[in-house]
Order: structure tokens, then C-alpha cells, then sequence
């Protein structure tokens, strides 16, 4: 779900009022008044430029649960569209880009085939080693801005 945008000359008490209960949708209550609160403040750039590869491997692991359910990964990963932006081509923001590059610590597990383990399944729905790739070096560029 995307962060609603603050409307010009819009109060920040009205655009809490109508913010958070939109979050409250896919975020715990306490998770959607900071969000909220920091998009008032600072509107957050975000990307869509990663690899057509990394798309392709969220969309591959986003078939393979719905086709045969998975225990793997967290409510954030699949129910939060996190996968789902992934593969849609949906604009991202830093810090999703930068939990995409930390997932770099999981690479020696996404040989795993789905059927065996979470380590290929989830690897492939954070973008696989094109998605991850792209993170690291997209994150040092915006970081240089």
C-alpha cells in the first residue's frame, strides 16, 4: 500500500486523522503513526529502476507460494506487498532498498530449492542476486547524493 501524500496547505493533524487508519490496514498501529509522521515531514523519494531479473524472481516466488503455500518468510514479505512492489515494478524507497541489499547475508542459502527450504524461495522474493545486486549499488548512489 502506498503512503498517502500530504494534500498542499494541509494541516499535520488532518493528515494524521487520514494517514494512519490507512496504514493501520498493513501496519500495527504504532508503525503507522511513524510512518505517517515522517512522510508529513520528508516526502521519500523512491525507485523503480532494478532489473527486470529482480522482478521476475519476486513474481517466480510469489506463483510458487500461491501455488503450494509456503511457512517461509514474514507477514511483511508476502502480505505487505514487499514481494508484490517487486514484481509489479511498483517504486520503492531507500529503506526498502536497504533491506534488499542486507539480505546479501542470506545468499548462501538460495541455491535451496523451494521444495526443500526457505533459503531459494525467499531469496528469489527479495529480487534474487539481481535484486539484491541492485540494492547495494543503487544504496551507494543515493547515499552519495
Amino acid at each position: 500500500m502506498p503512503i498517502p501524500k500530504k494534500k498542499e496547505g494541509e494541516k499535520q493533524s488532518d493528515f494524521m486523522i487520514r494517514c494512519v487508519p490507512q496504514l493501520m490496514k498493513e501496519y500495527e498501529k504504532s508503525q503507522a503513526i511513524a510512518i505517517c509522521y515522517k512522510s508529513f515531514s520528508v516526502e521519500l523519494e523512491s525507485y523503480n529502476d532494478y532489473p527486470k531479473g529482480a522482478r521476475n524472481n519476486a513474481k517466480r516466488a510469489i506463483e510458487f507460494k500461491e501455488k503450494n503455500g509456503s511457512s517461509c518468510g514474514t507477514q511483511v514479505g508476502w502480505t505487505r506487498a514487499r514481494q508484490r512492489q517487486l514484481a509489479d515494478g511498483k517504486n520503492i524507497t531507500r529503506d526498502t532498498i536497504a533491506r534488499m541489499a542486507s539480505f546479501k547475508r542470506h545468499q548462501q542459502h538460495k541455491d535451496v530449492p523451494y521444495t526443500e527450504g526457505c533459503g531459494g524461495l525467499m531469496w528469489d522474493a527479495w529480487g534474487g542476486s539481481a535484486g539484491v545486486n541492485w540494492a547495494i549499488n543503487k544504496l551507494k548512489q543515493i547515499d552519495k547524493k
